[in-house]
């Protein structure tokens, strides 16, 4: 009579084990707010343009380019990301911005150095706010998505296994992930999660802003 109840248990006991390894692990966190979190630095720092508020990392939208050879934007972000061999790592931010020069742009960048990485953002393209894919190795470049979107606030999210990495996005207030993308890694060295912002307006002082990065240990 007694052996029902205990198997019950078992199997209740083994649901539950399952379920907490399964879920997938942070590793990382930054809101911004007021600072920045430990491990982060600068390539290119122009320290008057860029801020920490309340609201999050703000960061002035400038001219200069990372899309190709030109490599001169300024206020780069990066931190180590750890290796990715037999592990699903997940890197996550919230952007906002309002683009108006075409090619504007606001990127979360999985990045070796200024020309090998591979970016997700949200950008200004022939008039047409969108969610932007691109990949860059030996500064020669290819695009894997282009899609429009209404919202000046995106969530977005590269997810990278071995040598393939995925985009993903939502915009506004969504639920639903959607899918940008898919390529392969231009591995040169250890990887490193950065968000850019370049393309932007010469005369008019304009500020994209970046909240609730993370960086996920994912469980598949």
């Amino acid at each position: 009579m007694k052996t029902a109840p205990l198997l019950l248990r078992l199997l209740l006991a083994s649901a539950v084990f399952s379920a907490l390894t399964s879920q997938s692990e942070e590793l990382f966190q930054d809101n911004f707010k007021d600072r920045l979190g430990p491990g982060w630095s600068w390539i290119r720092e122009d320290k008057s343009s860029w801020r920490t508020t309340e609201r999050g990392l703000e960061i002035r939208v400038q001219p200069g380019n990372m899309w190709g050879p030109a490599n001169n934007a300024t206020n780069v972000l990066v931190r180590s990301l750890p290796n990715t061999t037999n592990t699903t790592l997940e890197i996550s931010v919230t952007i906002e911005n309002r683009p108006t020069e075409q090619y504007e742009q606001t990127d979360l960048v999985w990045y070796y150095d200024d020309s090998h990485m591979v970016k997700l953002g949200q950008e200004l393209v022939d008039g047409k706010l969108s969610i932007v894919m691109g990949r860059e190795g030996k500064d020669k470049t290819s695009t894997m998505a282009i899609i429009p979107i209404q919202s000046a606030s995106v969530h977005l999210r590269l997810i990278a296994k071995n040598n393939s990495i995925r985009g993903e996005y939502r915009a506004g207030d969504e639920k639903d992930w959607h899918a940008a993308g898919q390529c392969d890694l231009p591995v040169n060295g250890p990887p490193k999660a950065s968000l850019q912002t370049y393309q932007g307006p010469k005369s008019i002082e304009r500020w994209a802003r970046f909240t609730d990065f993370r960086i996920m240990k994912r469980a598949e």
